[in-house]
């Protein structure tokens, strides 16, 4: 098993990597059980996994996907569309399966503990499960992949989401060839890492 600070910094966002090989149920079990023991607000635990195999409704996501993307490339002037021309946005296809991680507000309601000022406190914990989710599958030498261009009642609909549960997370998942050192949109072009000294304040916000 890797050491934590390993996995931490050998995570990647998976697209173009994926084999499409199988990955074992007790393995799978592991990841999700590792994503159902993050911290919640209140003990609420508001998140579900759908484990999406279904190749048909796999392609409808996939075909979604492709419209948002095109849908946002038509946003951007003619420079920044060519280097988004090169970034490939999702592994559907390509993923051994995919995890859908939502969000239920209602769940422990209405008194959850802790998120009577913070309303989004139950969103942030579903978040800490994904993560949990993305490290373990590190751990597994599996990788993982967000795909974040799809609409949220697109994704209610095909899955049969109960109303007012939100999918937060589409997550590709399987075996890879290989994890990139460098995050695909550094080596793109399209971001760069900003270095750590230049976000952290101490005692307040720096210049305020």
């Amino acid at each position: 098993m890797p050491e934590f600070y390993d996995v931490i910094f050998e995570r990647r966002d998976v697209r173009g990597e994926f084999t499409g090989e199988a990955v074992p149920e007790e393995v799978l079990l592991r990841i999700l059980e590792a994503a159902h023991a993050a911290p919640s607000v209140g003990l609420s635990q508001p998140w579900d996994f759908i484990v999406v195999r279904d190749r048909e409704v796999r392609e409808a996501f996939a075909d979604h996907v492709q419209r948002e993307r095109a849908v946002f490339a038509a946003t951007l002037d003619a420079e920044r569309a060519a280097t988004f021309a090169t970034i490939k946005v999702d592994g559907v296809r390509e993923s051994t399966l995919s995890v859908v991680v939502t969000y239920d507000p209602g769940r422990g309601a209405p008194a959850v503990l802790g998120r009577h000022s913070i309303a989004d406190a139950g969103l942030y914990s579903v978040c800490l499960a994904i993560q949990n989710l993305w490290l373990a599958a590190t751990a597994e030498d599996l990788g993982v992949g967000w795909v974040s261009f799809y609409r949220e009642e697109f994704v209610a609909g095909l899955l049969g989401i109960p109303e007012g549960v939100r999918p937060v997370a589409w997550l590709c998942l399987g075996p890879v060839t290989h994890r990139q050192r460098v995050p695909d949109l550094e080596r793109k072009g399209w971001r760069g890492r900003v270095p750590l000294a230049d976000l952290v304040h101490r005692d307040g916000w720096r210049g305020r």
